[in-house]
């Protein structure tokens, strides 16, 4: 797994980027992962909506990525080369975020662990071999929207991450402004967000309350990113508002956990009998048992289901977003 890390600053890269915004040369890395990797796979799940101000694909298929790491905030640009992995990166987490680089990639992933029962998530997996989990290190990043996505649709759910990171956190380092990445608050900025403020961004008094739980603790939150699956689902389920469905939706990509599969979801359920047993109308306790032959890997089981296409038809209208602003 080993990189070919550049310790300093590297201004060849990127150098009318940089120049053009003012922003310091980025420092720079490339990786060759011993596997084919599909970037798009890889990193979805960090997305939050089309216009997620912390997470951007262009059409060249570059990735950019802002965040805030244990040294400070950071952008991170990935991109394929070929067989290669090309990254830079800007802020006081640059040197973190590219240190990180392999293991955001999924290189510490282990995708052989996976023992296809079914045929179809055996050609799923064929059809996908860039697939990997990711595994960002970083727990309040992940907890946050998953908290915002709580019993509302994901637009409603979207929205609010946008108004909030937009309005509270930092413009991102680096070349951003046209991209119009933002970095989210740290764990205090998120405890000074006004009341009023949650409303305007049209979340109700129990979401914001428990993300203002959760950032009291943010220390002992975060050491869960390094804790065996059950330590630390049991760690963010000391944290009340905190269940079994957010911190699944959390440690999927905090940690990378391949067995974190989410229950309590309104779909999933459905989608995973549907595709294993043409049964939609499968409940948690169903789809549990359906994906038994998987345990230990049944995170990476309901990715392939979703993947694979084979999802049931809709019945009924989508759920309508809700609106406390003017309540």
């Amino acid at each position: 797994m080993a990189g070919r890390f550049a310790p300093r600053t590297a201004r060849a890269a990127l150098p009318q980027q940089a120049a053009a915004s003012g922003a310091a040369a980025p420092r720079t890395r490339e990786w060759t992962p011993p596997t084919p990797l599909d970037l798009r796979l890889v990193l979805g799940p960090l997305r939050r909506g089309p216009a997620d101000p912390t997470f951007r694909m262009v059409g060249d298929g570059t990735f950019w990525r802002a965040t805030r790491t244990p040294a400070g905030p950071g952008t991170l640009r990935i991109a394929a080369r070929g067989d290669r992995i090309a990254a830079a990166a800007w802020g006081p987490g640059a040197e973190w975020l590219l240190e990180g680089l392999p293991t955001l990639l999924g290189a510490e992933d282990d995708p052989e662990a996976f023992v296809p029962r079914h045929r179809l998530l055996a050609l799923t997996r064929h059809r996908r071999p860039g697939l990997r989990l990711l595994r960002t290190g970083l727990v309040l990043e992940s907890l946050i929207p998953s908290v915002l996505e709580q019993k509302v649709t994901t637009d409603e759910a979207y929205r609010s991450w946008r108004h909030l990171v937009r309005r509270f956190g930092t413009p991102a380092p680096g070349p951003t402004a046209d991209l119009g990445l933002h970095v989210m608050p740290d764990p205090r900025g998120w405890a000074m967000i006004p009341s009023w403020e949650w409303h305007k961004a049209n979340v109700d008094a129990k979401r914001s309350s428990t993300i203002l739980r959760a950032v009291r603790v943010a220390r002992r939150l975060e050491e869960a990113a390094t804790m065996p699956l059950p330590e630390a689902q049991a760690r963010l389920q000391l944290i009340p508002g905190i269940g079994p469905w957010t911190s699944a939706e959390t440690l999927q990509r905090s940690n990378g956990a391949p067995d974190a599969v989410t229950v309590g979801d309104l779909h999933l359920p459905g989608i995973v009998g549907h595709a294993l047993a043409d049964h939609r109308d499968a409940d948690d306790e169903e789809m549990l048992r359906l994906l038994m032959p998987y345990e230990g890997q049944r995170h990476r089981a309901t990715r392939l289901i979703l993947l694979s296409g084979r999802t049931p038809a809709r019945r009924a209208p989508r759920m309508q977003p809700g609106n406390i602003v003017n309540l």
